[in-house]
């Protein structure tokens, strides 16, 4: 780990051998690193004569000391003080508050050279007599007449005068320097330099203020340092905190142990008779303890910078520039589960860094809060992209993929047809709103929920693509039979839905030709083997994944066939977008943090995930949405979407559409504005008038006088034409809102650093 921790490979661990609730569900597994072979024989034929297949030869010094991180104790004792929302708390310092009459620097610097010439031409001056030896009256009215007569001590005035002579050039030093603010400028140099030391070791460079996030953090005392597990010691948990700190200081314990463990020691405090359980499991499994279901303990490889004591994530450093608030210039830019809780959205060209440098680090933080039991992480990305790898998620589903071994629930795993017909519907037709009777897909889910309610009815189980395609072409066989089992069972309300979809098919307004055309793109070859609900005859005991399972910290990967079925890709899209917004606000536990990160949803935002967005976050849960461009939503929607998501992003290479768009959003803010006027001076005074000329004629200029004008007036925070031609590559502007209603202003940011 880039922050004081190293980038560790997952353990191999196992936790205890509870009950889960989806242990059915297999996890992939990091591969075991192979054992390296043992090193061939040195030159000249040396014998092993240790016995144990090493050779005796000392293997040579490397070429320099190994950079280490700090270990986990130094770590957890960083300071973490309050900040502004979005700021990486992780060894942050606050800025001094800004001096509106600091002195530039440039205009600094040239006083402080300015001065020195001065007071040397002076000195200068008076130490070869130019200006006369008045200077030396003080010296000679202090000094005996002996002490400069032939026969005099000569040695004592010679010493007098060294004396008298640096104090007087120290006092004009002391004059000139406070002139030319010497003082100042010392500082602000020894403030550079520190932050230039600081740059390279990754601390954050303001003005006076600069963090030592890889120095060692003072020592604590026991009731404060978190090494030593105060929180269980006071809650009468102290045998595990013994275990624990021995674990820590060893350096078997990683920062997911001891998230994990202090999410589980909340489960504890909110029910006090797991404390016995809790402390026991602790005793036997040390670090590894309240493992997660997988028996990861950490991910493979690490990309980004993690602080999983306050579950943020780093994505990027705020430009130390004018345009940037004071409070954030040069400060870390960091996402957490309180501002994804409102959802975001980045814009941005392709190769910009939404997927590498935001999406991809924010999935690493999630499925490290998965492992720690705080999150549930569902990751949606075209098959083939440069994502997260496969090691790191529990299921990894490639639909349409023969080598998949995980299936997806075509319908949510709800047993309420009404529901699975309306996320259904959603997921169908939910992109053609402006064609569709009532400007929704609420028709097309109710001609939905006429089929599959009967078809439940009878067979136990949801229809399948192939079945539920015949449903809706109105297949003779396929309704006459359903008809048929329905009247032999007695089904008379769903005889009577049957009926009534029999009565709209073919008629104005009629949605059925429509879902039929769109399932039609899933009853493909390639997906013969998927969507098959559980229950049917062609399952083989398979048992689809269902993202009712929320409420487990789940880490899953869906890679949708973008490639040969583009229009297929976009439907499962918007079916996982429907089935994410519906089962996050359904569950019962919701103190897991659930989030979607749907990378490229153009084509899914629709009226109906858009009501869905705004009701996560009060469910404790978010979205991550990238676009290339606003144009892959419906034009209706885009002020729409982005009133809906509190975090938003657009990066460099925006088109000035898409750029006035979020300058709109942004908004206007007060400022101060200095208008200056010159206006020549003209004299009618015979003295003044020469003056004047022999100005003009030094300077080649009229005399003029300036006028200063201040008042305030509303700007744009940014404009469209800045965000579309001013962005620099790998940078972006975003916003911020918290789940408790803050908001920050357009901060720009370079992505990755």
């Amino acid at each position: 780990m880039d922050m004081g921790l190293p980038h560790r490979k997952q353990g191999t661990d196992t936790p205890d051998g509870a009950a889960r609730p989806w242990a059915d569900v297999p996890h992939s597994r990091p591969p075991v690193p192979p054992v390296p072979p043992p090193p061939a024989s040195p030159p000249g034929g040396a014998e092993n004569t240790t016995g144990l297949g090493v050779e005796a030869v000392p293997p040579p010094m490397p070429a320099a000391a190994p950079r280490s991180a700090p270990p986990l104790a130094d770590w957890l004792r960083l300071p973490r003080p309050e900040a502004q929302p979005g700021v990486w708390r992780c060894g942050y310092q606050p800025r001094p508050p800004e001096d509106p009459e600091r002195t530039p620097a440039r205009q600094l610097v040239s006083g402080a050279i300015v001065s020195f010439l001065m007071g040397w031409l002076l000195w200068s001056l008076l130490w070869n007599g130019y200006l006369g030896s008045y200077w030396q009256w003080p010296l000679v009215a202090l000094t005996p007449d002996s002490w400069r007569e032939a026969d005099g001590n000569k040695l004592l005035y010679v010493w007098a005068s060294w004396i008298y002579n640096g104090g007087v050039f120290l006092g004009l030093a002391v004059f000139f320097g406070r002139i030319g603010r010497w003082d100042e400028l010392v500082r602000r140099i020894m403030a550079r330099l520190r932050g230039d030391a600081n740059r390279r070791t990754g601390g954050i460079v303001p003005d006076g203020a600069v963090p030592q996030e890889t120095a060692p953090a003072a020592m604590l005392p026991p009731h404060k340092d978190p090494v030593e597990w105060p929180e269980l010691r006071t809650g009468g948990a102290g045998e595990a905190a013994d275990r624990l700190a021995a674990e820590l200081r060893a350096g078997r314990m990683t920062d997911v142990d001891h998230a994990r463990i202090e999410r589980a020691w909340q489960a504890v405090r909110a029910r006090p008779q797991r404390l016995a359980a809790f402390v026991e499991n602790v005793r036997a499994q040390g670090a590894g303890a309240c493992g997660h279901p997988s028996g990861a303990r950490d991910l493979p490889v690490r990309a980004a910078r993690h602080d999983l004591s306050l579950r943020q994530v780093r994505i990027g450093r705020a430009v130390d520039s004018e345009r940037n608030p004071h409070e954030y210039r040069g400060a870390g830019i960091a996402l957490e589960p309180s501002l994804l809780g409102t959802s975001a959205l980045a814009v941005g060209p392709p190769g910009t860094g939404k997927t590498t440098k935001l999406a991809r680090p924010v999935v690493e933080s999630l499925c490290l809060q998965a492992l720690a039991g705080q999150a549930a992480v569902i990751a949606v990305s075209p098959a083939g992209g440069h994502f997260v790898q496969d090691a790191s998620f529990d299921l990894v589903i490639r639909l349409g993929h023969p080598d998949s071994t995980h299936d997806l629930d075509l319908y949510g795993g709800t047993t309420d047809p009404d529901e699975a017909a309306g996320m259904l519907a959603e997921a169908l037709v939910g992109d053609l709103v402006t064609a569709l009777p009532g400007g929704d897909s609420r028709r097309a889910a109710t001609a939905l929920a006429q089929l599959i309610g009967p078809f439940a009815a009878v067979h136990g189980r949801f229809p399948a693509v192939p079945e539920l395609r015949e449903l809706l072409d109105g297949a003779p066989g396929a309704l006459d039979a359903l008809r048929k089992a329905l009247s032999d069972t007695g089904q008379g309300a769903q005889l009577r839905e049957l009926d009534a979809f029999e009565r709209q098919s073919g008629r104005a307004g009629d949605t059925a030709a429509l879902l039929a055309d769109r399932i039609a793109l899933l009853d493909r070859p390639a997906f013969a083997d998927f969507f098959l609900p559980e229950g049917s005859p062609r399952a083989r005991g398979r048992r689809p994944f269902s993202l009712r399972a929320l409420e487990h910290p789940l880490r899953v990967r869906i890679d949708l066939p973008e490639r040969g079925h583009a229009e297929a890709s976009r439907i499962l899209a918007r079916l996982v977008l429907a089935q994410f917004t519906e089962c996050a606000v359904a569950r019962g536990d919701q103190s897991l943090f659930a989030c979607l990160v749907l990378d490229d949803a153009a084509q899914t935002v629709t009226p109906q995930a858009l009501r869905g967005l705004q009701r996560l976050r009060s469910a404790h849960a978010g979205v991550l949405l990238t676009l290339r461009a606003l144009d892959d939503v419906p034009e209706p929607l885009r002020g729409p979407l982005l009133g809906a998501v509190g975090c938003r992003m657009v990066c460099a290479g925006v088109t000035p559409w898409d750029a006035e768009r979020f300058a709109e959003v942004w908004g206007t803010e007060w400022v101060q504005t200095r208008t200056v006027t010159n206006r020549q001076l003209v004299s009618d005074e015979p003295v003044t008038r020469m003056l004047h000329a022999v100005r003009r004629l030094a300077t080649g200029k009229h005399v003029t006088a300036e006028s200063v004008t201040v008042r305030s007036e509303q700007r744009e925070r940014w404009s469209a034409s800045d965000l579309a031609n001013e962005l620099q590559p790998e940078h972006a502007v975003l916003s911020f809102t918290t789940v408790r209603g803050e908001r920050t202003p357009p901060i720009l940011t370079k992505l990755g650093e």
